[in-house]
């Protein structure tokens, strides 16, 4: 916690600062003024959770002081000081809810207590808040399904919800539906402040809000006011809202029709449903609505051939420019559509992956630097641009290592695939690769050795590690999932490992790598 003292007498600033423990009352930090307008400004700047406050200074007391604070720190605690027995000041203390009144000269045990007794009341106060935070935000998720479903919400019950919020709905209030996707979701702190930052925004603005999650991807808002926002309001709402999600990572926003009247409240949240299926080809961290997302994409013709069957020619045939090209028209075609479907062009994705996928199988090419599965590949790709230059990067991979590489011995790139497709399994031994190739153990190793430079241990253990990094990477997943992905049981030896073959920690690893 953070202690602001206010004192317009040094010696009594010095002498608490230097006389009591303040680590073992929490206490973290440790502010200074030596008046009322200073201490204003340091309260303003630090925000401490407890003031500790000389009643008469100069240039303004120190009820004064608090009285201006009421609205800026509501949940701090005050402890006042003072060297007279004023009963006026002891009034005003008691009004603004001080947790003690100390009088001069000062006993350190005495302050130290009402510390203490200060600290424990600002938790109980945090709790209580919370508490009724958690609730107002569950009664909101409640009213906001309601609003999410095609038949006509139960007008009662939505108007029971929204009274226990402190706000009413009428037959004329305009509703304005938007959904958020990110790309994490956030955790519940994050969405409870997100959540009351929105409201005080929208309340100064006559505006209230109900909102829920769906499956912990999309954040689904209702917003409702007497009359319709303005032009400048949703433009400060969008500026509102990038501001706010540009720090949790990447998003899109698609904001639905307004609409008067509950009973087309759906209505404009069928229309943002439509709209976040189409964000998927725009950019991140954009804000569509109803006309902005007008297609500037060109049609392609799907008559003569299916795009996955001229891929896999080209790729079959090293034609290389009649890949690139195919992959620029799918492009053109795709980006910034409003005409296609998000999982029907995944899909097309996935054939064209594995089309390069079974080339490098048939065509005997080795492999690039270690790669995610397709499904991996797609999952982590938050817009189509993400997914198309995933796609471009392989491609080019492809025909660099056709180009490039000598072509492996056939046994080889067997025990290659092999170990691609089984090195999550952490009992995959020596054995089980020679077994695969029809060699004995022993010969396996010389002849891999002989053929790569590298013992097939160590080709085991760099693949594992170069697939650890590209998981590592990703904020979805935990440091012991990671472990066991990679075929290792003991999460332990995975971190020495891994130490060993990078030179940092896997946890070093991933914040050197999210920042």
């Amino acid at each position: 916690m953070k202690l602001l003292i206010v004192d317009d007498e040094e010696l009594t600033r010095t002498g608490l600062m230097t006389s009591i423990d303040w680590a073992t009352l929490g206490i973290e930090e440790i502010f200074q003024a030596d008046d009322g307008v200073n201490g204003l400004e340091q309260a303003r700047l630090h925000r401490p959770e407890i003031i500790l406050c000389d009643v008469r200074m100069p240039r303004m007391d120190g009820i004064t002081m608090l009285e201006r604070l009421e609205k800026l720190l509501p949940d701090s605690v005050p402890i006042f000081m003072s060297g007279y027995s004023d009963k006026e000041y002891l009034k005003a203390a008691i009004r603004l809810k001080a947790v003690n009144y100390i009088e001069k000269p000062l006993n350190p045990s005495e302050v130290s207590e009402a510390v203490r007794e200060a600290g424990n009341l600002y938790i109980q106060k945090l709790h209580s808040k919370r508490g009724e935070a958690l609730k107002s935000m569950e009664i909101s998720s409640r009213m906001a399904l309601l609003l999410t479903l095609p038949a006509f919400p139960d007008l009662k019950t939505v108007q029971d919800f929204s009274q226990e919020l402190g706000f009413s709905i009428k037959s004329s209030s305009c509703f304005l539906s938007f959904i958020i996707r990110m790309h994490l979701f956030p955790e519940l702190p994050i969405l409870e402040e997100f959540h009351r930052e929105l409201s005080d925004f929208l309340k100064k603005r006559k505006m209230s809000f109900v909102h829920t999650d769906k499956k912990q991807q999309n954040l689904i808002c209702f917003l409702f006011s007497d009359r319709k926002p303005s032009a400048q309001t949703l433009h400060e709402l969008k500026e509102f809202l990038s501001q706010k999600l540009s720090v949790l990572g990447k998003y899109s926003i698609a904001f639905g029709d307004i609409v008067t009247g509950i009973s087309k409240a759906y209505q404009s949240y069928a229309s943002a449903v439509i709209l976040l299926q189409s964000s998927f080809f725009f950019p991140e961290n954009m804000i569509l609505t109803p006309g902005s997302a007008d297609s500037s994409a060109e049609a392609f013709d799907f008559s003569s051939a299916s795009p996955e069957t001229d891929f896999k020619e080209a790729l079959e045939n090293g034609n290389r420019t009649a890949a690139e090209e195919l992959l620029e028209q799918l492009k053109k075609c795709f980006y910034k559509s409003t005409c296609y479907f998000q999982n029907s062009v995944k899909d097309l994705y996935y054939k064209l992956f594995l089309s390069i996928e079974n080339a490098r199988k048939r065509n005997l090419v080795s492999e690039a630097p270690v790669m995610e599965s397709i499904a991996d590949t797609i999952n982590q790709c938050f817009t189509f641009s993400e997914l198309h230059e995933a796609l471009v990067r392989q491609t080019e991979d492809f025909f660099k290592n056709s180009r490039e590489s000598v072509q492996e011995h056939p046994t080889i790139h067997l025990i290659r695939s092999y170990i691609s497709q089984h090195y999550m399994d952490d009992t995959l031994s020596v054995k089980d690769i020679s077994e695969h190739v029809f060699l004995s153990t022993s010969y396996v190793c010389t002849f891999f050795k002989n053929e790569t430079g590298q013992t097939l241990n160590q080709y085991l253990t760099e693949y594992r590690m170069e697939k650890a990094k590209l998981l590592l990477k990703d904020a979805r997943y935990r440091i012991t999932d990671i472990s066991s992905r990679v075929g290792y049981s003991d999460g332990n030896y995975f971190g020495k490992s891994f130490k060993k073959h990078c030179g940092l920690s896997p946890s070093e690893y991933r914040e050197q790598n999210l920042k």
